[in-house]
């Protein structure tokens, strides 16, 4: 296996291009058997992989390159091609190859950029010669940084210029392109990168910035400082397509449909809904005292409970904070929350049985946490929690904040079901003034 791999950090003899048999000058070690191509067509070959991080040879080795220094551009519109409205001294300009004085020009593009941007005081030294060209965006022309799961990168987007084409940002997005603003983006994330961030957060508990990192590695395993920073860019656009992912999963395309509380998430498939998996016809009003069956069939089993561990600090500037499915998941709607917090008097009760962590916290005070942990009601058979049911904890586990989950959940879809069963670790104090 060594051998093999030894094998494969040299180029093929001949190094000839494997499309047109020219000389050979960059390899992609993303496309199978990491073929060897000539700059023109290199281009060709990747117009649908623009993101694969190609290597140049340079006499002696293979460097790391990327495909806009080959010349590539990304063409919105018209199926990639070009635009047939943009000007024709546009095109020659845009689409013509780098010449061969390209990497003389960039290397001091670079150099300047470098010494500019890098605090010597602050960071480490480094050679700027060594700096590979890659991490860099030429100057002269309007490149944008895209990110993707193979790494970051610099790419000329040229937008359709036709009379009847979409704003540039809608363009982007028709691309499978997400921008991080609507007004002159100049970084965009992929479909792809959104989508394999979220799964590594849900599955693997990956957080923003180490997922960044992953991604900064990627692209330069030797200077994984010097790529492009665009890690709040990442967490701000990835809630926004978190978002743009459960309007399309819950069937809500246009304004004709507006969105109520809880719609954005689901339910226990299996716990009885009327009108979903439960016909609104059937007798829904069985005593499960009798312990029958069918009288249990229709009885919703709810558990309640809290968590101190979910902490939320002050916001600094909560005027700028943005709600974006506020009332529409599992949390509640919080200028109603608020509202009815302010108009319920809380009366403190000392525990007759045990000394509840819950219940002895209810009235401390914490100034430094906006949230001292949640609160929230799930089925007591399969563990789902009910939409729109979390509450936000300010002084410990009051009886008032799971009043209002309770609430809500007897509120959720209960149309002729008369009976649940409420499980509490709390219960012996909870239900005394319920």
């Amino acid at each position: 296996f060594l051998h093999i791999l030894l094998e494969l950090e040299a180029p093929p003899l001949p190094r000839i291009c494997k499309v047109c048999q020219k000389d050979g000058v960059y390899r992609c070690p993303d496309c199978m058997h990491q073929p060897l191509f000539c700059t023109d067509c290199c281009q060709v070959m990747h117009k649908p992989n623009p993101f694969h991080r190609i290597q140049q040879w340079t006499g002696d080795f293979f460097e790391d390159s990327a495909l806009h220094m080959s010349g590539l551009q990304l063409h919105l519109g018209h199926g990639g091609a070009p635009c047939p409205s943009a000007s024709a001294n546009e095109q020659e300009t845009s689409c013509s190859p780098m010449g061969p004085g390209f990497l003389d020009n960039a290397r001091h593009n670079v150099q300047d950029t470098a010494i500019d941007s890098l605090a010597m005081d602050e960071v480490e030294w480094e050679d700027i010669d060594n700096i590979p060209l890659h991490l860099r965006p030429p100057l002269g022309s309007k490149y944008l940084t895209i990110v993707d799961v193979t790494g970051v990168h610099f790419m000329l987007v040229r937008a359709c210029q036709c009379v009847n084409a979409e704003s540039y940002h809608m363009q982007l997005f028709c691309s499978k392109l997400c921008p991080s603003t609507f007004t002159r983006p100049s970084t965009m994330f992929t479909f792809a990168v959104l989508d394999d961030f979220l799964r590594d957060n849900v599955e693997c508990g990956t957080s923003g910035r180490n997922y960044y990192n992953k991604l900064c590695w990627m692209t330069s395993s030797v200077f994984p400082h010097l790529v492009a920073d665009r890690y709040w860019e990442l967490l701000q656009v990835a809630w926004q397509w978190w978002v743009l992912r459960l309007l399309k999963w819950s069937g809500f395309h246009d304004k004709t449909h507006w969105l109520t509380e809880g719609d954005l998430v689901l339910f226990c498939m299996a716990c009885p809904q009327p009108g979903i998996n439960v016909s609104p016809a059937a007798d829904l009003d069985q005593n499960p005292i009798r312990l029958t069956f069918q009288s249990w069939k229709y009885t919703r089993t709810l558990v309640m409970d809290g968590n101190f561990k979910a902490e939320h600090m002050h916001e600094r500037h909560p005027d700028n904070q943005v709600w974006l499915m506020d009332g529409h998941g599992f949390m509640v709607t919080n200028p109603q929350y608020q509202e009815y917090l302010k108009a319920t008097p809380h009366i403190m009760e000392k525990s007759t049985c045990n000394n509840h962590k819950a219940i002895s916290q209810a009235s401390m005070s914490w100034g430094k946490l906006n949230s001292t942990g949640v609160g929230a009601t799930a089925c007591a058979w399969h563990g789902y929690f009910y939409p729109h049911s979390v509450v936000d904890f300010h002084k410990g586990e009051r009886q008032l904040n799971m009043d209002y989950s309770l609430a809500n959940v007897l509120g959720y879809n209960m149309t002729g079901i008369k009976h649940v069963v409420c499980f509490y670790d709390i219960n012996c104090m909870y239900m005394k003034n319920l």
